[in-house]
């Protein structure tokens, strides 16, 4: 997702946001994203592991195809309450998406061939990283109707 198509959609986003779906709210969403794209260019980092067949065929499934992430999907790792804030409101939380994926895009114009841990589907590099964000980043924010 190009950074400008980005910060459009992240305009729309209101803190009384209601979402369509989910217990996020909008700053935790954002937040989310935030985590995802800091794990991605190696910011944050997760032990290496090597995959199951069954999480190769979900990598395949997901990232490989025009199949959507499915509502209700939890990602590894995370509680099932919602998580503390780290940012104070929501447009400093914006802001620091923004920063996250310049930084994301700029490791890997870097290091062409960098491979980063997903904490279910292992290593990836940069092609399936950008696959892999483009339909989380529409899975949520089509979670609040933007």
């Amino acid at each position: 997702m190009i950074k400008d198509t980005l910060q459009t959609r992240l305009d729309k986003l209101m803190p009384s946001t209601p979402a369509q779906f989910g217990i996020m709210t909008p700053q935790h969403m954002v937040e989310h994203l935030i985590l995802t794209y800091k794990l991605s260019y190696g910011r944050i980092k997760i032990p290496e592991f090597e995959p199951t067949e069954k999480q190769l065929a979900q990598k395949q499934a997901l990232i490989f195809s025009d199949l959507t992430f499915p509502r209700g999907i939890k990602a590894p790792g995370l509680p099932e309450t919602l998580m503390e804030l780290r940012y104070s409101n929501l447009e400093e939380t914006k802001n620091e998406l923004l920063k996250s994926v310049e930084a994301y895009y700029q490791t890997f114009d870097q290091q062409l061939d960098l491979k980063t841990m997903h904490p279910r589907f292992g290593k990836l590099s940069f092609e399936e990283w950008e696959k892999f964000h483009a339909k989380h980043v529409e899975h949520h924010l089509g979670q609040f109707g933007i």
